[in-house]
């Protein structure tokens, strides 16, 4: 009789246990942002070893990307102040999964194979669900520029990483490879929802293509839907990332534009100019559409929390710059400073924290996680 009233009451406090945690997460979804990750270099110095490559630094945050469940958010009066962490919806990669292949760095073949090898095997955070949490990948300038060429390249242009992440995001009935990969056709650009929440991941920077592809992706959604937008380069745009504006629109060590995105840029005929036309178009379609209520993004890396307001204030956007792995501009100099985000939307209330998680702050001990800055802002 005894032993039966234990095994009983050890399941009543698993079965309290367990609903306190769903009580406290019910109506909450988060998930993880990271970016350029840049598999095929290395890092100068981290825990204690120099040249450190991106397979053993990305395995590293992999670790503390995993010990998030076992977190409790702190008493910061975001949502879900001092609640479990539990379930991720999902991880997002803003872009640069290979780096560019210039001298002494390995292809994007190689880089995408060690990316799946860790991130589809290695990580082991699951959503609500208890199912394994998806990845999120959309391309950064260096993975498209391995796609089509670049100025300093002393190697053929390989594809594979924008192939694999196609294939991964849009799961097309006939895969590409790295041969047959099209960057003028075959855009990463996708959607997805959660909880009532439309998150939007953009190839590269919202030029006015791609602006066309998001009003028509948005254009269905239920009034009140809060839209988040995804990209690799942040708002302010580099003049280079455009069509070169000179001659037959080559991609040349001269002019030094790289042709990652199909307009040709209309400032000028100089990389070192300001994107002033393409970004007063950028802030005219955000106007246009409130509906888009903040902006993540890697490229120039560190945390960063801001609003952009376009060149001339006519917009008002919160924006989140994320920390890099392998490039932060601080934590590459300083591994203490190194992070990823969480970010969490009560679904109810449409209101979204976004957290800083600082996972090396002590080098000695992988297992030590430290909240940094948060910011908490409305989604109506």
């Amino acid at each position: 009789m005894r032993k039966h009233t234990s095994a009983y009451s050890l399941l009543v406090v698993i079965f309290t246990l367990t609903a306190f945690t769903a009580k406290c997460q019910e109506g909450i979804i988060q998930f993880v942002l990271t970016s350029d990750v840049h598999y095929g270099i290395t890092r100068p110095h981290f825990r204690g070893a120099d040249s450190v490559s991106a397979v053993v630094v990305n395995e590293a945050m992999i670790g503390a990307i995993n010990r998030l469940p076992q977190l409790t958010l702190p008493d910061d009066g975001g949502v879900g102040a001092g609640k479990p962490v539990t379930a991720i919806e999902a991880l997002a990669i803003t872009g640069d999964i290979a780096n560019r292949q210039e001298a002494g760095i390995q292809n994007a073949a190689t880089s995408w194979q060690q990316f799946e090898a860790d991130y589809l095997q290695k990580l082991t955070i699951q959503n609500s669900k208890q199912q394994p949490s998806p990845l999120l990948v959309c391309a950064g300038n260096h993975d498209v520029a391995d796609a089509l060429g670049y100025w300093k390249f002393d190697k053929p242009a390989d594809a594979s990483s924008l192939a694999g992440m196609y294939n991964r995001m849009l799961v097309p009935a006939q895969l590409k490879t790295a041969a047959s990969y099209n960057y003028t056709t075959d855009k990463v650009h996708f959607s997805r929802d959660m909880g009532g929440i439309h998150l939007v991941f953009v190839n590269l920077w919202p030029d006015s293509l791609e602006q066309q592809w998001i009003q028509k992706d948005i254009k269905g959604l239920k009034p009140g839907t809060p839209v988040l937008l995804f990209t690799h380069s942040m708002p302010d745009v580099e003049a280079r990332f455009f069509t070169n504006p000179n001659g037959e629109h080559t991609i040349n060590g001269t002019d030094k534009f790289e042709n990652l995105l199909p307009e040709v840029f209309r400032d000028g005929t100089n990389v070192k100019d300001t994107a002033f036309y393409e970004e007063r178009g950028l802030a005219a379609f955000l106007k246009h559409h409130p509906e888009i209520k903040a902006w993540f993004h890697g490229h120039n890396n560190w945390n960063e929390f801001y609003d952009w307001q376009g060149p001339d204030n006519t917009v008002s956007l919160p924006c989140f710059r994320v920390d890099s792995p392998m490039k932060g501009r601080l934590s590459a100099k300083d591994e203490k400073q190194l992070s990823f985000q969480l970010i969490s939307i009560d679904t109810h209330t449409k209101a979204m924290t976004v957290r800083e998680c600082r996972w090396n702050t002590v080098p000695a001990d992988p297992s030590v996680l430290v909240w940094g800055d948060n910011i908490t802002i409305p989604l109506r």
